[in-house]
């Protein structure tokens, strides 16, 4: 069952991925289609120049993508996002977190320019001490602004310095090796 949570109340409950339960492939189709229909709803909601939807989400390889620890990660994530934007100046218009056996999610309207953004959120994806299991996507339409698009290199993989994508297609490293990697990088969280 999908619930709504509050968002920036960290859980405060170790654990990492352990303890988790698996997820099914349709279940993360299903959860990818909910999300497309959420953020459309909150562009429809913010129409107009100018305002981009940030869409947060955890890089969690393996079929376990929620845990309490990893609800504190995307409010991390979020409140990271919500900083930039304070720094920035842009107003963030509408907030909205969904915790789901897929993976906690967050999605956020911003007025701000999807380009500037999304420099600004590579940036804390790159620097964060847990940023890399932040996936940070913005959208100004249907299709998200990717880093190639701003003239910036993949994202390294989780476990070495290649670039994700290349790992993962050739699934060069065994599950658990990246398994332990996302509780390294979660255990970096300061509560």
């Amino acid at each position: 069952m999908t619930r709504t949570a509050p968002v920036g109340v960290p859980s405060g409950v170790p654990g990492g991925v352990a303890g988790g339960v698996p997820v099914a492939p349709h279940q993360l189709l299903d959860a990818r289609d909910r999300r497309v229909a959420r953020r459309r709803a909150l562009q429809a909601a913010h129409p107009g120049p100018g305002v981009t939807v940030v869409a947060v989400t955890l890089v969690v390889p393996g079929p376990v993508k929620t845990s309490p620890t990893l609800e504190a990660v995307r409010d991390d994530g979020v409140r990271g996002v919500i900083r930039v934007c304070a720094l920035h100046r842009w107003r963030v218009l509408a907030r909205a977190a969904e915790d789901a056996p897929s993976g906690p999610e967050a999605l956020l309207a911003v007025a701000a320019r999807a380009g500037e953004l999304k420099q600004a959120l590579v940036h804390l994806e790159d620097h964060h001490p847990i940023g890399r299991l932040w996936d940070l996507d913005v959208f100004a339409g249907n299709a998200p602004l990717g880093r190639a698009d701003l003239g910036l290199g993949p994202r390294r993989c989780l476990v070495c310095e290649q670039p994700a994508h290349a790992c993962a297609r050739s699934r060069a490293h065994p599950l658990d090796q990246l398994t332990t990697a996302v509780e390294v990088l979660g255990a970096r969280r300061q509560p």
